[in-house]
């Protein structure tokens, strides 16, 4: 046993030295599109980066950006063919429209595994390989789903399972809400960088039609639309100023929220005891939900892949993937890491988002890539959709035919591919 810990020692040694060798230049530059807001970024800054740079004596300047300006920002640096970024972290749909730019980083991949101390989760991996080349490993992962503060189960509907709950029912619960308090207890998150759009493409659409695109403007869409209105007369009226759904949980303005993983930790951080984390509803077609997946990868150019190398294993070790969850709600994409959520806030967040995957009929969608600059305004057809129909009261199809107009443009000037799901029957 001792000459097997001591072989494994030598061999991690002998790994992180070898992703160390050539890192002659000691300082270099990660951008991200994931942990982009301020509070997130400061985390990685004094919190995740100054034990590797220890560790390591390569200091990493970390960039956080939106979408627009990380496609702009490696596509200039490849046709320049001089790079100055090393490291890239983003969901894996963002580096459709950058994949030439890229590594194939199947090597760096080989020598983490070789260490012995993670196993990634294969089908995470494998979504990571575009024609034969691995462009990405794994990094981390997150969802959205529905916060519920304990008071609101005394009003659930009749016979209605809220770890398996329909659209249908989240209505009636609203409703029994509003009627036994006199206030409107459903949270949406419709504010200025809200999350609205990702309920809207990636659950409620996928719910109804089968679809996240293709379907924008269906009779199925319609039905959709008209079920979002009835819905809306018990979401808060103060939600199209909130953008985090754990602030109004807090305060107890609503008690049933959606949002993604991350915005709703805080609630669950500050009094466990109050909330549960429960999957999304579903809709006639199935339950919609999307699964996100950030990963990291090494440009074609980057001016030290040693030292980025270094950094992806060190961000990939199953203790930091711990402290990710606990910095920034993001899960891990480790088994080891996945399989020890220390007991508290975390776990009961943890027990939603396996809920919310074991969860029969689910149909799992990711976020749409392949837009590149004009990812936001695919964004903006939704949330006009949004504001509308349901907050102007606009007629349905007139305003779905007007804006799928808009987003089958889109698409065919970026020929971006359409997204996950293809439902059938949807």
């Amino acid at each position: 046993m001792k000459l097997v810990k001591v072989l494994g020692l030598v061999l991690l040694l002998t790994v992180v030295g070898a992703l160390l060798a050539f890192a002659e230049d000691r300082e270099i530059t990660w951008m991200s599109t994931q942990l982009e807001p301020i509070v997130e970024a400061e985390w990685v800054r004094e919190t995740l980066l100054p034990p590797f740079i220890a560790e390591t004596g390569i200091e990493v300047a970390f960039i956080g950006s939106e979408v627009p300006t990380f496609v702009a920002r490696i596509t200039a640096e490849h046709l320049a063919g001089v790079g100055e970024i090393a490291l890239l972290g983003a969901l894996y749909g963002h580096y459709g429209v950058v994949m030439e730019a890229l590594k194939d980083v199947s090597g760096v991949l080989a020598e983490i595994k070789a260490l012995g101390d993670r196993t990634f989760i294969p089908e995470f991996v494998d979504l990571g390989v575009e024609k034969g080349v691995q462009f990405t490993i794994p990094w981390m992962q997150a969802t959205y789903l529905m916060a519920v503060n304990t008071q609101a189960l005394e009003y659930l509907p009749e016979g209605a399972d809220v770890w398996a709950l329909t659209y249908e029912e989240l209505l009636q619960w609203g409703r029994n809400m509003y009627e036994a308090t006199g206030e409107r207890k459903l949270g949406l998150p419709a504010g200025p960088g809200g999350l609205l759009h990702r309920f809207l493409h990636g659950y409620l659409y996928p719910s109804f039609t089968g679809y996240q695109i293709i379907k924008f403007d269906s009779p199925a869409a319609v039905g959709m639309w008209e079920y979002m209105r009835e819905l809306w007369q018990y979401v808060n009226p103060a939600s199209p100023i909130w953008s985090h759904m754990d602030t109004p949980l807090l305060a107890g303005e609503v008690w049933v929220a959606w949002d993604h993983t991350a915005r709703l930790k805080g609630a669950f951080v500050a009094r466990p005891g109050d909330f549960i984390a429960v999957p999304s509803p579903a809709g006639p077609v199935g339950r919609g939900v999307i699964t996100i997946l950030a990963g990291l990868s090494i440009p074609e150019l980057s001016p030290n892949p040693e030292a980025a190398a270094a950094l992806i294993e060190y961000l990939t070790r199953p203790e930091v993937q711990i402290a990710i969850l606990e910095g920034v709600g993001f899960f891990p994409i480790v088994k080891e890491a996945a399989g020890a959520v220390p007991p508290g806030p975390l776990a009961i967040l943890a027990e939603g988002v396996t809920a919310q995957a074991a969860c029969p009929y689910v149909i799992v969608s990711f976020i749409p890539g392949g837009l590149g600059a004009r990812a936001g305004e695919a964004w903006k057809v939704f949330w006009d959709a949004f504001h509308l129909i349901v907050l102007e009261g606009r007629p349905i199809t007139e305003v779905l035919l007007a804006q799928g107009r808009i987003l089958r443009e889109i698409y065919l000037d970026t020929m971006a591919p359409f997204p996950p799901p293809d439902a059938p029957g949807g």
